[in-house]
């Protein structure tokens, strides 16, 4: 591999201008392609072989023409503080409201609340109007959101207060906001700050960025949802940022080495190119593996994040060479510039990096100086004092943990948004007036299509629902044509989030097979509170076999890496302890309040259902990238002579610094999302910011130095019977080091792979370094 993207990274110098422009055109092609793609629609929480989805595909079936999936609002008026809107000004101003919206476009029904029954709360204050439409909320025309919130400004105007719900209304996007842009800048200063160049730092944030339009602007011209793009931008930024980042650092202590700008991209692609290759797949396996749970939405929002860190990664092995090469002594620190100069090599500049390592030992390329860095003074100190420092590393990750014990998941709706939306104060009115459970109505379809007596079926199904603990009012069984199906609705006494709601839902299940065997109907509980039960069912039960599935994954691929039983064990428990912190950041926070007014939490309740097992999957990623940037350079200082406890050291000195730069950026852009008003995305953020810290810093930066120290060669290990059996993966660019570059063009040549237009011309010739002019 190390050999492969040597070739491509030395191309990509080379055919600079080609590859820029390249890359120019793709970027166009997506932007066009989003520009003429359609309103992407809200995501849906479908969930193929569940009850609730059984019971909306009959209802899909057995009434025709009334499709689940219409969209649909609701209009909630509340008269002023000691009136009713039964009064005559207030019942004029409810009736033009819904007269308005009635005559509007793609309506199929507005219905009245003095027409309806239970349509006006027993004080008489607050009163709802129920609007169906004949298209779905994605086909929704300007005009007719635009008719649907006119109306409702005019009853505002009228004395009311007017507030709106239901799908019909779609969130407003917030991609590209400025929570985007403020992780951008903090990016941006860290680079500067590691770098101490304005090139060096510019050149991750735009490669990132090319990246990231590439990728966002592909899911928005596939129709995928806003949140799906938002998570899809949060991490392709964080990711190719970080690529980049590790690619430059390498590029420059390669320079720092004495070797050209030519040489030193295709060594940098060719040795921490191999590492981010690795570290990419590492992301996408785990993002693509949540498809496995088997839910629609889940499966779009990982293959989207993990299209957009492949484009990441082939941006960082493509576009960033050819950016090299246009900027191939801006980046390096001002010494190595005004040696460039003036045409002074300056090689072997750092004290003690020429041995044993040769050419591959420098990769951040930021200190440039023999004195210790603060990465080398802290592995220093872990591995004097190793166990001390591992157990208090656990016993902390282990007491944030703590929270998570108290895990409580669910599917929050409209209680989560922000108090400044419609949809929020619309909700809120509704629970007032009507109470809790007037929110998550249970829709409860009867088949009783092999039941001697329909009607009779339906009537003993109503008193069922009605005799049921929890459930405060039902509708009359309500007929298809055929008449062999029934539609009624229970009303919960409790909120939609809540646990009671989810045992009134199970004990209703449980009675249905009683009815089966008196009467041979079946009765089938949906709707969207059931959905979201049903969900959060599924995704609890999936979340231990993902949670294996992932850790395995782990364990096996850097297995191969580092040739080691021991290190891939201790990389899974650090991941463990890495993501038990996060969630309990998470419910500490989101359920039970603490600092949600500083974050701006205005709700708290039960963790989304979709969070935990998508968290595992992007942290599994992020994690394995530090582990793979660092303890690579420790494996490689070991196989090539130095002691155990030297080795750390090495790869803390080589290392560290560009660690923490990563980590720092990640976590700025991930907390960047915690101030956007979807509770997904903010508590997505916040939970990839703690646990990237977390691996960052106190697992990888603390935890697996002092375990490795406390193993010493145990750790490198492989049973022999093993060492046969694992394939070996130049993941450090070992043959590159061996052989030398000259070995690598005439390998590639005799095999006819080496490009036609990398071949030296007549006035160049192989040297030690790679092809040079004379």
């Amino acid at each position: 591999m190390a050999t492969f993207l040597y070739r491509l990274g030395r191309f990509s110098f080379r055919r600079r201008r080609l590859v820029a422009l390249l890359w120019a055109v793709v970027l166009a092609a997506c932007a066009f392609a989003a520009a003429k793609a359609p309103t992407a629609p809200e995501d849906g929480f479908s969930m193929p072989g569940t009850e609730s989805q059984r019971a909306f595909d009959l209802l899909d079936e057995r009434f025709p023409g009334q499709s689940s999936n219409s969209a649909d609002a609701r209009i909630v008026f509340v008269a002023p503080k000691g009136q009713k809107v039964t009064a005559g000004t207030n019942r004029a101003a409810v009736e033009r409201v819904v007269a308005a919206v009635a005559g509007g476009p793609q309506v199929k029904a507005a219905l009245d609340p003095f027409d309806m029954a239970g349509a006006i709360s027993e004080d008489g204050r607050t009163a709802y109007s129920t609007i169906t439409y004949d298209v779905q909320s994605v086909d929704l025309t300007d005009a007719t959101t635009k008719a649907l919130e006119d109306a409702a400004e005019d009853g505002r105007k009228a004395g009311l207060t007017v507030e709106l719900g239901g799908s019909a209304l779609l969130p407003d996007s917030e991609v590209g906001g400025s929570t985007e842009l403020a992780g951008i800048v903090a990016a941006a200063v860290v680079l500067l700050v590691t770098f101490g160049s304005l090139a060096a730092a510019g050149l991750p944030l735009l490669t990132a960025i090319v990246g990231v339009g590439a990728g966002v602007a592909s899911i928005i011209a596939a129709g995928m949802s806003t949140t799906t793009t938002t998570l899809a931008m949060m991490l392709g930024l964080a990711v190719g940022i970080d690529y980049a980042l590790f690619i430059v650092s390498r590029y420059r202590s390669e320079r720092a080495e004495g070797h050209d700008a030519e040489e030193a991209v295709a060594r940098a692609v060719g040795t921490a190119g191999s590492a981010v290759v690795f570290a990419g797949l590492t992301v996408v396996i785990a993002l693509a593996g949540l498809s496995v749970v088997n839910i629609p939405v889940l499966t779009r929002m990982g293959l989207a994040a993990a299209g957009t860190v492949v484009i990441a990664v082939l941006v960082a092995m493509t576009l960033l060479p050819a950016l090299l090469g246009f900027f191939r002594t801006a980046v390096l620190p001002r010494a190595d510039r005004d040696a460039s100069r003036n045409g002074r090599a300056r090689r072997g500049r750092r004290a003690g990096t020429s041995g044993a390592s040769g050419s591959t030992s420098g990769t951040d390329g930021t200190d440039g100086a023999a004195r210790p860095s603060m990465g080398t003074s802290w592995a220093r100190f872990v591995i004097r004092r190793p166990l001390a420092v591992l157990v208090l590393g656990v016993l902390g990750l282990g007491l944030i943990a703590v929270p998570a014990l108290d895990l409580q998941l669910g599917m929050p709706g409209d209680e989560s948004q922000p108090t400044s939306s419609t949809k929020r104060r619309a909700y809120d009115a509704l629970a007032d007036g009507f109470g809790p459970g007037f929110n998550g109505p249970l829709t409860v379809v009867v088949d009783a299509k092999r039941s001697d007596d329909p009607k009779a079926a339906a009537a003993h199904a109503a008193k069922k629902l009605a005799a049921t603990d929890g459930i405060v009012a039902t509708t009359p069984p309500a007929f298809n044509k055929a008449g062999d199906t029934a539609v009624l609705t229970a009303v919960p006494a409790t909120g939609p989030s809540s646990e009671k709601t989810t045992d009134v839902v199970h004990t209703i299940r449980d009675k249905a097979h009683g009815l089966e065997a008196d009467t041979g109907a079946k009765m089938l509980v949906t709707g969207t509170t059931a959905v979201n039960i049903d969900i959060s069912q599924k995704l609890s039960d999936a979340l231990a076999p993902y949670l294996a599935l992932v850790v395995g994954l782990a364990f096996l691929l850097l297995m191969i890496v580092f040739r080691s039983l021991l290190v891939p064990l201790k990389a899974a428990l650090g991941f463990l302890l890495s993501v038990a912190a996060a969630f309990g950041v998470i419910v500490a926070v989101f359920q039970w309040g603490r600092l949600a007014d500083v974050l701006g939490v205005e709700q708290t309740g039960p963790i989304m259902s979709i969070t935990p097992i998508f968290l595992i999957g992007v942290v599994f990623g992020l994690a394995m990238d530090y582990e793979v940037f660092l303890v690579t350079r420790m494996r490689e200082a070991y196989v090539h002579g130095e002691r155990p406890g030297q080795a750390i050291v090495t790869g803390f000195r080589h290392g560290a610094r560009v660690v923490v730069a990563a980590a720092v950026i990640m976590i700025a852009v991930f907390a960047g999302f915690i101030g956007m008003s979807e509770a997904m995305i903010k508590m997505m953020g916040l939970g990839l910011a703690a646990a990237v810290f977390f691996d960052a810093f106190v697992v990888r930066m603390t935890i697996v130095p002092a375990v490795l120290a406390l193993l010493g060669d145990r750790a490198w290990r492989l049973p022999r019977w093993l060492e046969r059996v694992v394939p070996r993966v130049d993941v450090e660019g070992e043959r590159l080091s061996r052989s030398g570059p000259a070995a690598v063009h005439a390998e590639a040549r005799a095999a006819g792979t080496w490009p036609a237009e990398a071949e030296p011309t007549g006035t160049e010739k192989d040297s030690e370094h790679g092809p040079v002019r004379v």
